[in-house]
């Protein structure tokens, strides 16, 4: 019986008094921040520029350079995470996002701001399936399970909403950085719950090494050309970063076609329920995000907005709502 408590650490909760909730805290407060850090840092923004510098397209850059990481090494980071055990690799991923957060808060240039965001993205990319692995560790029952899962996804709703106006209230109270410093103490109490969840076991599970090398290429080439081709239009590089993308990503369906156990096997996309699901998604993301980046910058530098009044403005009319024109007397 110890050897298969040892196995398949499933009954190793019972020995341990509040494990399994622990584990589902380290897990929403790791979802919770990753996914303050996609809508909560659009409103710094401005603030951003104000000390650092930078283009338009350098400010775009400090968010896609987060997401674009996390949306590409999230295919893998599922194996990774079976590879090494969920808390393991749950583990690493907060300390390295906690650690790059404290350098985003400290970065001197928008280059190096941008150059830890990389990271961050890196990090969320592996804390996600890890923490999901750890739900289903915690939560044998299905019932149980589910409403766990359920807890995990009003997380990151709360943060997705909770975010504009955390980081404007931030930003106009403290600075730019705080909302980057925020995650060191999300952080500390992640791992101090982590530490009361049960230990995870291992499962062999198969690195797809060509297809992440290929989707990293195709995602990083086609977002260099959206970027700089909006900013500086269709220069020699952005060619080369659209053909770089082209290039990748035909390698890429090549290689999840040809391999035996591919990490995103193609088959699922002739399925109408996986495809429209995707499709709408991508749609919903990219309208989402797009017009918070937009509208953060419009707020604050076209109508003189603080960053918190910015931030209150996505979630109804308690901000303030931007100063509206004078109407004009009527002529004769």
């Amino acid at each position: 019986m110890g050897a298969e408590t040892r196995r398949t650490g499933t009954r190793g909760e019972g020995e341990r008094p509040g494990a399994a909730v622990a584990a589902l805290i380290a897990a929403v407060l790791g979802f919770f921040v990753i996914t303050l850090d996609v809508s909560g840092v659009n409103v710094a923004l401005p603030a951003v520029r104000g000390e650092l510098g930078g283009s338009l397209s350098g400010l775009q850059w400090i968010v896609d350079s987060y997401t674009l990481m996390f949306a590409a090494l999230l295919l893998s980071a599922g194996a990774l995470s079976d590879a090494v055990g969920a808390r393991r690799a749950f583990g690493w991923g907060l300390g390295v996002f906690t650690l790059a957060s404290l350098a985003c808060g400290a970065a001197p240039t928008l280059g190096a701001l941008t150059a830890a965001r990389v990271v961050q993205g890196s990090a969320a990319a592996l804390m996600v399936p890890a923490s999901l692995a750890l739900i289903r560790q915690a939560f044998p029952e299905p019932d149980v399970r589910a409403r766990a899962v359920a807890l995990w996804t009003v997380g990151g709703a709360v943060a997705v909403a909770a975010g504009p106006v955390l980081g404007g209230l931030l930003t106009t109270t403290w600075s730019w950085r705080a909302v980057f410093c925020l995650n060191a103490p999300a952080g500390l109490i992640g791992f101090l719950a982590l530490l009361r969840a049960a230990r995870s076991p291992r499962h062999p599970a198969a690195f797809d090494l060509l297809g992440q090398l290929t989707a990293v290429l195709a995602l990083a080439g086609l977002t260099f050309a959206v970027i700089e081709g909006g900013h500086g239009g269709l220069t020699g590089t952005v060619l080369v970063a659209a053909g770089v993308a082209v290039v990748s990503g035909s390698g890429f369906v090549v290689a999840e076609a040809r391999r035996h156990t591919p990490m995103l096997p193609l088959e699922l996309f002739r399925q109408r329920g996986v495809t429209v699901p995707v499709i709408a998604g991508f749609a919903l993301n990219a309208a989402f995000y797009g017009e918070v980046f937009v509208l953060s910058l419009f707020f604050q530098e076209q109508r003189g907005q603080t960053a918190l009044s910015a931030g209150l403005m996505f979630v109804g009319r308690g901000g303030g709502g931007a100063p509206r024109p004078k109407k004009k007397p009527p002529r004769g």
